[in-house]
């Protein structure tokens, strides 16, 4: 964090045939997840970039996987000039995620993060949760849940405060649900940001590219078959 400023954070994957958006197989193949999980993270970086812009916020990504094996390699890492790129640590992704809101803020700077499933993001819904986050009477934390159970976004008015997660097992329908409770567990006061479906299945590409613009509406209406 440089100078005070918040930070706006995205967790992603290198988007790597068989690597990425395996749930996808079938029946898209390896290489169409994996171009729908590049053509997701260009958008969340357009979106994070509108928002930290409106913000006056940092813009970071915690990246896991090597990027020079990714698809649309080139176009990434033209979206990444003037982004803080740092590298995911820890075992599984509770200390990955405690560790990225660490290396991006801090223990005390502002953070909200955000993954890389959620496409159809608006620029505005990041910059208003950022905004409660580091406005005099706003929630100690804004979290965003999923429609699956899960959640999409989270931000922190201190950094450090995501080690809350730690305990919390992720990536099940109980992990929104159990996120919001350990928050409050440790007198968070918390208040929850639009809820979104997060690009999981088939049908969630489907269903979000209605709504998403960019390149995942494009290239998901493409595919609005899925391959066998």
């Amino acid at each position: 964090m440089t100078g005070g400023r918040p930070v706006l954070l995205i967790m992603a994957k290198a988007p790597i045939p068989g690597q990425v958006k395996t749930r996808l197989t079938p029946p898209f193949t390896a290489h169409q997840a994996a171009a729908l999980a590049a053509a997701a993270l260009l958008d969340t970086l357009d979106a994070c970039r509108t928002a930290a812009r409106l913000q006056g916020a940092d813009l970071a990504l915690a990246l896991s996987g090597d990027l020079a094996q990714a698809l649309e390699e080139d176009s990434i890492r033209s979206a990444l000039v003037g982004v803080r790129l740092l590298l995911q640590r820890g075992e599984g992704l509770a200390a990955r995620l405690t560790a990225a809101h660490a290396d991006a803020a801090g223990d005390s700077g502002a953070t909200l993060q955000i993954g890389m499933d959620t496409p159809q993001v608006r620029p505005e819904v990041l910059a208003a949760g950022l905004a409660r986050v580091t406005s005099a009477d706003g929630p100690d934390a804004v979290l965003g849940l999923a429609e699956d159970g899960g959640w999409w976004a989270l931000g922190l008015r201190r950094a450090g405060a995501a080690r809350c997660l730690l305990p919390v097992v992720m990536s099940t329908s109980q992990t929104g649900s159990d996120t919001l409770a350990a928050l409050r567990r440790e007198q968070h006061r918390v208040e929850l940001l639009p809820t979104l479906r997060d690009v999981d299945t088939a049908e969630d590409v489907h269903q979000v590219a209605e709504e998403a613009g960019g390149r995942f509406g494009v290239l998901a209406r493409t595919w609005h078959t899925p391959p066998l």
